[in-house]
């Protein structure tokens, strides 16, 4: 679907903020890349999108794109619905029907009619997350998106991530926590001064992958035999949950849709 050979970027005289990277991506994949501030994820998956060239090495394949940049421009008087017919429009779609369920999905503050100007930082990045979803690209591009999501929306997310490999299309995305790359990732990279390394898989075969720890309060009922809780602990009122790493998001829809009370949600200790 898309291959990158030798891809370096750098701007004027400065060091490079890309040496040599190589990476493919293959149809039906989700692609984690790690990295911490600065290391070059948004220049990397800007030139992945198409929009930045690379000032060395080649790019192949052209996969239709959905693009969420790290920073989304929300400060704008259009509304949520308005901006997303806009886009979706340039993008030669003609069902629109499908823009309010999404933003529903998304829990959006003020729903569809909400100006993009009065968003928060997270609220915006939801707006941005439906564009980039709403055509249905072929590669999904994703720079660091559950930052700044509240906890329901981080579980929507992991959804869409999942139903998009599920139709045959591809995703990456960056992130600079090991747990949340590690927990959505088919294959994990991890970049470091412009340059990428391949690194752990996210389950060793034949052993448990990474966990989850999900604290729960609320209406009660029993957790045990639930699709990846591993397992369950009741105190009073209290549920502390052990959870696939990768069964977490959907763990945390089920418990909010049920009028449970999220405390905590943290990676379990290897």
């Amino acid at each position: 679907m898309l291959r990158l050979t030798g891809v370096g970027k750098r701007y004027g005289a400065g060091g490079p903020v890309l040496d040599g990277v190589d990476l493919s991506v293959p149809a039906g994949r989700v692609v984690g890349i790690l990295g911490s501030n600065g290391s070059g994820k948004s220049t990397l998956l800007r030139i992945m999108a198409g929009v930045s060239r690379a000032s060395s090495g080649v790019v192949e394949g052209r996969p239709s794109v959905g693009y969420l940049p790290d920073r989304f421009p929300g400060g704008q008087r259009l509304s949520a619905r308005a901006y997303l017919r806009h886009m979706a429009r340039i993008r030669g779609l003609a069902d629109l029907s499908t823009i309010d369920p999404l933003l529903r999905r998304l829990a959006l503050v003020g729903g569809p009619d909400a100006q993009l100007r009065t968003l928060s930082k997270g609220n915006a990045q939801k707006v941005g997350l439906a564009q980039a979803v709403l055509p249905r690209p072929e590669l999904l591009i994703l720079d660091e998106p559950w930052s700044g999501l509240d906890v329901g929306t981080h579980a929507v997310l992991g959804e869409l991530v999942a139903e998009t490999r599920a139709r045959g299309a591809s995703v990456v995305f960056t992130d600079h926590r090991p747990e949340v790359v590690r927990e959505h990732a088919d294959e994990v990279h991890r970049l470091d001064v412009g340059q990428l390394t391949p690194s752990a898989a996210p389950a060793v075969d034949g052993a448990p992958g990474p966990a989850t720890r999900i604290v729960l309060s609320g209406p009660g009922g029993d957790w045990t035999g639930e699709p990846g809780v591993r397992h369950v602990l009741a105190e009073g009122t209290r549920v502390v949950l052990t959870v696939d790493a990768t069964s977490a998001d959907a763990v945390l829809l089920r418990a909010l849709s049920g009028g449970w009370s999220v405390r905590e949600v943290a990676p379990c200790s290897p």
